[in-house]
């Protein structure tokens, strides 16, 4: 009966163990989960703070470049005056320095060619004459 006895309690150990094991391996998957849970925070938080510095170069840059495009416009700005051979042609027909009237610029060009027109008032909306 003695051996009965100690196979039965072998038998009892094992189960129990197998049930150990078994519990052991779910905490173990739970740990897992909760340790790449956290790892994926971790990852987040450090790529939002890198975006975060990569934001603000971007900004400082942008105002740099603003700030350099106000001097190089009060250093150079852009040419705002008709050719000589167009101020004098307008001025023959009464248009002089200002805005100009469409209507009385399209009577003064009647006179020339659709190309030569259109190039006329290119170089006025350049020079900012008209809209």
């Amino acid at each position: 009966m003695e051996q009965s006895t100690i196979a039965e309690r072998l038998e009892a150990a094992t189960t129990l163990m197998e049930r150990t094991l078994s519990w052991l391996e779910e905490r173990q998957q739970a740990f897992s989960s909760d340790v790449e849970r956290i790892t994926a925070t971790v990852e987040q938080s450090r790529r939002e703070a890198e975006l975060e510095v990569k934001l603000a170069v971007a900004e400082k840059e942008l105002a740099d470049l603003k700030a350099m495009a106000g001097v190089a416009s009060v250093v150079n700005p852009l040419r705002r005056t008709v050719p000589t051979a167009t101020a004098e042609m307008l001025a023959k027909h009464g248009i002089g320095e200002g805005p100009v009237d469409v209507r009385a610029l399209d009577a003064a060009l009647s006179g020339l060619s659709l190309e030569q027109r259109i190039a006329v008032k290119t170089q006025l909306a350049r020079a900012g004459s008209i809209a």
